[in-house]
Parts: C-alpha cells; sequence; structure tokens
C-alpha cells in the first residue's frame, strides 16, 4: 500500500466532506431574494402640487392632525416616504416614525390599503386605482408630551411643525422638483413665525405660498399664544426678525442693550462673509422650559431654544446657551456652502458626514469670533471658555485610539445617544475640537503674513460667492484646500489631513502659543467653569478625573484617571468624604489637605454601586487643577484681533 502524507491525507478528507455536502439528503435551504429597490429618483417635474393641511389645535392631547392632498397622473404602485435623513441632524430620523399614527389613504373617494415596506421602514406603498386624479392621506403626528418620549414640541403656549414629522412625499423624484403647498389651523389668537411666505390668512388658519418639498423642510414654523417679532436688520432691503416665543408675556421684553448685540451680529457676519444668502431670515426663538431646547439650523431660518431669563440675566453679561449665533453662521456654512455628501436629491439618500470639521467645526470657530465682535462675550470670558476647550481634549484619552475625522459619523453610529465613557469612545468633537483646529489655522495666516491675512480672507472667499442667492453650493475637501491656498500658499492639504486623521496624546493647541498663550493650570476656577457647576454639577475633571452631580452621583469618569484607576464608573454615588457625609466643598477640602507638603493621607471615599457598598482611597496629591490660558511674553496676542478686541489706533487731528 503507498504511504499517504498528512498533507495528502487531509485534502482527501477535505474533498469527500465537499463530495457530502454537494450530493445532501434534503434541499439545501435558500437565501431570501433581494428585497425590491425603492423607485430611483428623478430630475423632473412632480405632476401637481400637493396640499398639506395641518391642524395643531388640540391643546389638550398635543395631537397634530394632517389632511395631505397628493396628486397622482396615472394608475399602480405609488410609493410615499416619511423623510429620513434631515439636514442639520447628521444622521437618519427613524425614530419618529413611531409618532406617526392613524394612517388611512383614500382615492376615489374609498379607503386603499397600504403596506410598510419590509426594509425601508420609512416607505408606504399603495396601489392607485384607475381613473384616480389624488390620493389623500390622513393620519396624526402625536407629540411627546414627555421628555423621554422625544423633544416636546407643542404646549399650552406654543408649538413648532417641523414639516418631515407632518408630511410624506412620494417617491421617484427629486425632492427640488416636488411642489406643495401649506395650509395651516393654528389656535385661536396665535401668531406664528416662518420662512414660509403667507398667501392669505383667514381666521386661525393660514395658506402659505407653494414651495418646493426640500425648501418646506427646511422652513419650520414656530407659533404661539405669546408672540412678539423684532427687526434685526432696521431698513434693510433683506428683513432678517427675530420671532419670539414664551411660556411667559415678560420674557418678550428685549432691552435696547440686548437688542443691540444681537442687531450687531447680523452686521459682523455681513462683515466676515461678505453677503449673505437669503431674501429673508428668522430667528426663530423659544424662551420656554416646557418646549425642548432645541438648537437647529436652516437656510432662511434657524429653531433655537433658550432659557427663560436669557435676554434679561444672561445676553452680554453671564454664559449661557448662546446659540442664535451659531445657527445664523449655518445660512453659510452648512446650507449655502455644504459637503458634497450632504446635498443629496432626497430625504431618503444617506448623507456623508466627513467634513462636518468644516460644517460644524467652522461655525463653531465663527460663532466664537461673532458673539466677542459683537459684544455677547467680554474678551476675558472668551479666554475662559476658550481654556477650558483646549485642556479638555488636551487630556482627552480617546484620541490614543480614534481620531477626529471618525467623530463625524458618531451622529450614525451613535444616533446621538447617551455613552457610558465618553472620554473613551469621543463623541461629536468635530464640534469644539474643530474650531480649535480653524484657531490653528487663523493664527498661522496672521503670524506668516505679519498680520495682513486672516482666515477672514477665507470666509469671504468661501461664503461670499454668489451673494444674495439660496442656491446650495458644495464644496469638497479639495475646494477648502485650494481656497485656503488663495488665502496663503501653504501645504494645507498636509495640515488639514493631519489634524483630523492624527491619534496620540495632545490636542491642536498650536494656534495658542502662536497667538501668544499657553495654557496652565492653578487651583482657582474661572467664572466659566463656575457657571457650568451651578448648572451641572461639580467638576474634577483635570484632578481626580471626575464630573459630580450635587447628590454625589458620578456623572463622569476619565478613562484612566485616578477615579478610573481606584474603580469608579458613572452612575455611582459617593455617599461619604473620610468618614463624614458627602459634600461638595468636603471633597475640595479633601484634595487640598492631600496637597499641602508633606501629607501623604489618602482620600477617603464611600461609594454605593446599586445594592452594593464599597470604600475607595486616592492616593492623589495634585490638588485641585483648574485651565487657564497665560500671556507668553515676547509674543504678539494674536486672539485680540482675532476676537475684535484689538486697540484702534487714534488718529491725529
Amino acid at each position: 500500500m503507498k504511504r499517504t502524507s498528512g498533507l495528502a491525507l487531509a485534502a482527501a478528507l477535505l474533498m469527500a466532506g465537499a463530495a457530502q455536502a454537494a450530493e445532501p439528503s434534503q434541499p439545501l435551504p435558500m437565501p431570501a431574494a433581494d428585497t425590491p429597490s425603492l423607485p430611483v429618483p428623478q430630475d423632473v417635474d412632480y405632476p401637481g402640487i400637493i396640499q398639506l393641511h395641518v391642524d395643531g389645535t388640540d391643546m389638550d392631547h398635543h395631537v397634530i392632525a394632517i389632511h395631505e392632498l397628493i396628486p397622482v397622473a396615472r394608475p399602480g404602485r405609488l410609493t410615499l416616504l416619511a423623510p429620513k435623513w434631515l439636514p442639520g441632524h447628521h444622521s437618519p430620523g427613524d425614530s419618529d416614525l413611531t409618532k406617526l399614527a392613524g394612517l388611512h389613504i383614500f382615492a376615489n373617494g374609498k379607503e386603499i390599503a397600504w403596506r410598510r415596506d419590509p426594509v425601508a421602514m420609512n416607505a408606504f406603498h399603495v396601489e392607485v386605482p384607475d381613473r384616480a386624479s389624488e390620493v389623500v392621506a390622513d393620519f396624526q403626528y402625536l407629540s411627546p408630551v414627555t421628555s423621554r418620549e422625544g423633544v416636546i414640541v407643542h404646549t399650552r403656549n406654543m408649538l413648532t411643525l417641523q414639516w418631515e414629522n407632518e408630511s410624506l412625499y412620494p417617491a421617484g423624484y427629486y425632492t427640488r422638483r416636488i411642489p406643495i403647498q401649506v395650509h395651516v389651523t393654528l389656535p385661536a389668537g396665535w401668531q406664528y413665525g416662518s420662512a414660509l411666505e403667507a398667501e392669505k390668512r383667514d381666521g386661525d388658519v393660514v395658506t402659505f405660498k407653494p414651495i418646493s418639498y426640500d425648501n418646506l423642510i427646511d422652513s419650520p414654523l414656530i407659533a404661539g399664544r405669546y408672540f412678539k417679532r423684532y427687526d434685526m436688520d432696521p431698513g434693510s432691503r433683506t428683513p432678517v426678525s427675530m420671532d419670539l416665543v414664551a411660556d411667559d408675556p415678560k420674557e418678550l421684553e428685549v432691552s435696547d442693550d440686548v437688542l443691540k448685540i444681537h442687531r450687531k451680529v447680523v452686521q459682523e457676519a455681513y462683515k466676515l462673509f461678505g453677503g449673505w444668502h437669503y431674501d429673508h431670515y428668522s430667528w426663530l426663538v423659544a424662551v420656554s422650559n416646557e418646549m425642548g431646547g432645541i438648537g437647529l439650523e436652516h437656510h432662511r431660518s434657524s429653531e433655537i431654544g433658550i432659557e427663560p431669563g436669557y435676554f434679561a440675566t444672561t445676553a452680554g453679561k453671564g454664559f449661557g446657551r448662546n446659540i442664535i449665533a451659531h445657527e445664523y453662521i449655518h445660512s453659510w456654512d452648512g446650507k449655502f456652502r455644504r459637503p458634497a455628501g450632504q446635498f443629496t436629491a432626497t430625504f431618503d439618500e444617506p448623507m456623508r458626514d466627513e467634513l462636518l470639521w468644516v460644517y460644524e467645526g467652522g461655525t463653531t470657530y465663527w460663532t466664537d469670533v461673532l458673539e466677542s465682535r459683537a459684544g455677547l462675550y467680554t474678551f476675558d470670558q472668551r479666554l475662559q471658555m476658550l481654556a477650558v476647550t483646549a485642556a479638555t481634549y488636551d487630556i482627552l484619552p480617546a484620541r490614543q485610539w480614534r481620531d477626529l475625522e471618525d467623530t463625524t459619523y458618531d451622529p450614525i453610529i451613535s444616533n446621538r445617544g447617551p455613552k457610558g465613557w465618553p472620554s473613551w469612545q469621543r463623541s461629536e468633537d468635530y464640534y469644539a475640537e474643530g474650531g480649535l483646529m480653524w484657531l490653528d489655522a487663523d493664527t498661522l495666516i496672521r503670524d506668516k503674513t505679519k498680520g495682513r491675512k486672516s482666515l477672514d480672507d477665507f470666509a469671504r472667499a468661501f461664503f461670499g460667492v454668489h451673494n444674495g442667492s439660496y442656491l446650495p453650493a458644495p464644496y469638497t475637501f479639495d475646494d477648502v484646500v485650494r481656497t485656503l491656498n488663495d488665502v496663503y500658499p501653504y501645504d494645507w492639504a498636509n495640515f488639514l489631513t493631519t489634524r483630523i486623521t492624527r491619534t496620540g496624546g495632545g490636542a491642536p493647541i498650536d494656534g495658542l502659543a502662536r497667538a501668544g498663550y499657553r495654557l496652565v493650570y492653578d487651583d482657582t476656577p474661572n467664572d466659566f467653569i463656575k457657571s457650568n457647576e451651578a448648572r451641572r454639577g461639580i467638576g474634577f475633571g483635570f484632578s481626580l478625573g471626575l464630573a459630580i452631580n450635587k447628590d454625589g452621583t458620578l456623572r463622569d469618569v476619565l478613562w484612566n484617571g485616578p477615579g478610573f484607576k481606584a474603580g469608579l464608573a458613572p452612575g455611582m454615588k459617593v455617599l461619604a468624604v473620610n468618614g463624614r457625609a458627602f459634600d461638595v466643598g468636603r471633597l475640595k477640602d479633601a484634595i487640598v489637605a492631600a496637597h499641602k507638603p508633606g501629607n501623604t493621607d489618602v482620600i477617603e471615599m464611600m461609594l454605593q454601586d446599586g445594592e452594593y457598598f464599597r470604600t475607595v482611597r486616592f492616593d492623589y496629591h495634585g490638588g485641585l487643577r483648574y485651565p487657564h490660558l497665560e500671556r507668553i511674553d515676547g509674543v504678539s496676542d494674536l486672539l485680540k484681533p482675532i476676537y475684535g478686541f484689538e486697540e484702534k489706533p487714534v488718529k491725529a487731528r
């Protein structure tokens, strides 16, 4: 018998197995058939104008009723879509499908059956019968009545209509080619604000002029029992308004000095960008503790939720949710100039988020600039906020494995859900860290050109084109690089790529040193940190690596920081410090005492972890640490001219 090698024997056994598999005792199971695709959108006119009737008068249940008439040209399959990928959200919005209820569809006066697509859950299929000229869809939007259900958009005093929740659109067409006319019934006596243009108002029913469906989705409406409109650019032929609704009518009053600051935001934006891209613009502002705190950009409007008292006690005085300038800047950065991957034919086409470090990071930077130039913050306040941002990202452990560009996909990956270990997972860091990167670019240009050029020149060249037009102008990475090179020739492709793709320690804070500042720490929190602690709880992020709510619950634990190494995790609760009941002041005192020369005592904490209790000990002697910016001797101060605080030379008489 011929000897068989081990390799040959293995091959023979494999062949035998293959032969057995080829002759099964029963038929092989077959995978499911490919899912039929939805109609491919075409760049052609939709046959007719959709009529959308929306009733927001149910003050008891906060249910919004919709009656939609959709023209059809022929019998057969019609697919209606609920908008899925929404501009400004940077992620699909499937979750709101749970709030679309009571759907009935009719044609020729009779109800016809609908079927949800088994894969595209936002698609509804119907068969249009012969001789039907339209189909009618009746349904409700069950707006959230508690915050756990989602953002509250309907209260007894105000409502926001976001049309993606109150409409369906026919598949097979570019949304810019689908015309629609909206009719809204408001609660008795309510006033409204919107970028939509009214055709007529009959009592509490407002009929708006027809508009393309993509522009409708980009033009929400806000309405309220207590409403007031302010002209933000008096005398201009391109009006800008601030439309306020509030829980309490006293919140509608804005003092002249605060109004002046916000009007200056408009003028500073025009100076920065060299023009505008709307025929009119509306800040839709809800001053409320009841409505959700939304902040969402649109091309000719923005949805903004702010806390009561903002105009009286915060704007131009302290630290608050100053989101008005941010969403306004998006009219240029994000809506007019938007990444090519964000400019899609329909709201069913997935968006690409890879350039959000321009869209959102750039807007974060311009927000800091415009707020300061308009007078919303003093120079010292701006330095305080900048110090905290720089320090936060400088110690971020997650940079060891995840780069900035990858965070641009975070809205899709996490759908903006809560995270247990944000310092290790990272979140949407393209906002704040992106802003640091643009500060780096600005200081480089100013330094290399000795102040003759700046990122302001990039802003005018990139965002100021086609003044007055609000047709989107998509861009690519190469377009950004090309415009930067037009301002100042440099290896900008490498500059940007390095900063968005590198991993490792340290935030992109070269711009601080170039601007004449260094990041330092001491034991005294600045006013910005104190303001945050008053609202959110105490932060020991730069010392123990902990963020603690006032009741002792750990809100966050820095990955691999002192607290992490001691076995702490978010959600645990501190019950006692050094044998006494937890108190923030006692914990601070313990940290200070452990920092004294020669003191080797540990800091002891008793913790509750669910049903379990334990004691941990910190051998930490670094003291309280809070970030600040300190001037570097002999280096020109570039932050003052960036933020508009440069001293103006006195002209000779």
